[in-house]
């Protein structure tokens, strides 16, 4: 894809930026995607780097691509590698790609400076014994909304010299210590009512081998001690980042005064929160590992892997990050809203095709036997450019089962005994008898006329029809599998959930064996998007093989998430 336009998305920003620029803070804009690699890329992180992209790109500045792998343990080259591909078919473009690694040296260097200057101590109590004597914050009483502040206590390792605490700084970086004896905090303030200021932990013991370093470094840094200094170093005018990291930026101010380093500045903006969609990375790596999705991938995912596959375009997706707005506060936004802004995209690009999912034999008795024909039909109706095609018609074609009724229920104007539809660029026909299954009763073929004088067009005579369907020619079908994809979680917010069997809709995916598609579908590609006439929006997948496509359902033609909304809710 191309890179995108500008739009104004999250005009407050843009609005502190002009006045740092104009008030002289900075002369110059420089944002960055800060992506942790430890998994793939969802939608909720596409409204962050649209935002930092669109800012840079608004005042001319510069966009850098900054893995943040701080914590070997549980990152990957794969994910360093997807995410860059990620980005890339988003049409983000960046001018550097850096890591939190390449500063790791200068990193312990600034962690000395803060020793020397007596702003931080090595810590030798365990981790519980840390997270208890931090205090908490809680109300006072029940139902008020005012906090009461429980301090924290002071560590019994505080007040070490400033030479101990490099003696044994130096001992942590050169793996004298076992894993989680000691750690590195700054020292602030144990009573500080943000509890993030009570002397945070800066460095921690990780004997694990790192993507990128190796085994050359057994500590490593805290987010919040590596992500603002990282920006100073880089030269970062503004990092933007989401909400909840407004409690944080205390912390990211406070490192960098004291250092008397370049001081980049942090502007939050409301988080995306979409419906039915999982973002926390931790429980959908867990719903890969469990097996309940094929893989980050999954098209029931709102990973953009698992988007990309289903057959969403980056145009979408930008569309629809672009009309939720921006405001400071946290709202959620519908899942309709985004397959609103899906369908209102492939309806312009997606060429159509005609295919029946559930068929039924349709034989068309005064039909001539083997005579084919050739049909012209349209490939897009919002786009003249894209011209026609010609599909065969014979005899014998599949219809949707869904078209036929024996005994028709009100107001059913498809096809039933005695009664006329419109095959689509074809002909009228209408059905005589049909034929059982001797041993169930149920209609195995429906038997018609057609009248020749109709073809592609209304009756010579003026008679009229009330219902077109579509159909494929049998002699000239092509076998099909095609994946039908539901919402996967039965809740409207899947995050609140640790049990994660327990929200799983077990109808999220239904694939279909015995499906027929029209012989221009043979050679799809996987990407390939097309609109199955009546049906809904639909990409080949991966598993495709020439002459054996597989169809994933990207969207249906309407919505129905009004009424997933109901039943979710009664």
């Amino acid at each position: 894809m191309d890179a995108p336009d500008s739009p104004k998305l999250a005009n407050f920003i843009l609005e502190e930026v002009a006045k740092d620029l104009r008030t002289g803070r900075f002369n110059y804009v420089r944002t960055r995607l800060p992506p942790e690699p430890n998994g793939y890329l969802h939608i909720g992180h596409v409204k962050a780097f649209l935002i930092d992209y669109f800012t840079a790109k608004e005042f001319g500045g510069e966009l850098y691509l900054r893995f943040d792998d701080t914590n070997p343990a549980k990152e990957e080259t794969e994910f360093v590698e997807a995410i860059k591909e990620d980005i890339q078919w988003m049409g983000i473009q960046w001018v550097k790609e850096t890591y939190a690694s390449d500063y790791f040296d200068r990193l312990y260097e600034w962690a000395v400076r803060l020793v020397k200057m007596g702003l931080a101590y090595v810590d030798d109590q365990s981790p519980e014994e840390m997270s208890a004597s931090r205090g908490t914050l809680h109300k006072a009483k029940w139902g008020e909304a005012d906090m009461a502040l429980k301090p924290g206590i002071e560590s019994p390792y505080r007040n070490r010299s400033v030479e101990e605490n490099l003696d044994l700084l130096e001992r942590m970086k050169n793996g004298e210590f076992p894993e989680g004896s000691r750690v590195l905090r700054a020292k602030i303030d144990m009573s500080h009512p943000n509890i993030l200021m009570r002397d945070p932990v800066m460095y921690r013991i990780i004997r694990t081998a790192h993507h990128r370093t190796g085994n050359k470094w057994c500590i490593y840094p805290m987010y919040d001690w590596s992500h603002g200094q990282n920006d100073s170093m880089e030269g970062i005018t503004h990092s933007l980042c989401s909400n909840e990291y407004t409690i944080h930026r205390p912390l990211y101010e406070w490192f960098l005064e004291q250092l008397d380093e370049f001081r980049s500045r942090q502007i939050e903006f409301s988080r995306l929160n979409l419906t039915y969609a999982m973002m926390s990375k931790r429980k959908v790596r867990k719903l890969v590992e469990m097996g309940i999705v094929r893989g980050w991938d999954d098209p029931r995912l709102t990973t953009l892997r698992g988007l990309r596959r289903r057959g969403v375009t980056p145009e979408a997706i930008i569309n629809f990050v672009i009309q939720t707005g921006e405001t400071k506060n946290d709202s959620w936004v519908e899942m309709a809203q985004l397959e609103a802004c899906i369908r209102d995209d492939l309806n312009k690009r997606a060429q159509r095709r005609m295919a029946v999912l559930h068929p039924l034999k349709v034989v068309i008795d005064n039909y001539p036997e083997g005579q084919v024909e050739w049909m012209d039909a349209i490939n897009n109706p919002e786009d003249e450019s894209a011209g026609t095609r010609k599909v065969p018609f014979s005899k014998v074609i599949y219809i949707e089962q869904d078209d036929f009724r024996e005994t028709p229920p009100p107001k059913y104007f498809r096809l039933y005994p005695g009664n006329e539809v419109r095959l689509r660029y074809a002909y009228l026909i209408t059905c005589t008898s049909v034929t059982r299954d001797p041993l169930t009763g149920a209609v195995t073929e429906v038997h018609c006329t057609y009248d020749p004088a109709t073809r592609g067009g209304d009756a010579p005579d003026g008679r009229k029809v009330k219902s077109t369907i579509h159909w494929v020619s049998a002699q000239h079908a092509v076998p099909t599998e095609v994946r039908l994809y539901e919402q996967l979680f039965t809740t409207d917010k899947p995050d609140d959930f640790e049990d994660l069997d327990s929200i799983i809709n077990p109808h999220s995916l239904e694939v279909l064996t015995n499906c027929f598609v029209e012989p221009s579908l043979a050679e799809a590609k996987p990407g390939d998007k097309f609109q199955f006439e009546r049906t809904g929006y639909f990409c080949a997948d991966l598993d495709s093989a020439p002459g054996k496509p597989v169809f994933n359902r990207t969207v249906t033609l309407k919505d129905t998430w009004a009424k997933i909304e109901k039943s979710t809710k009664l």
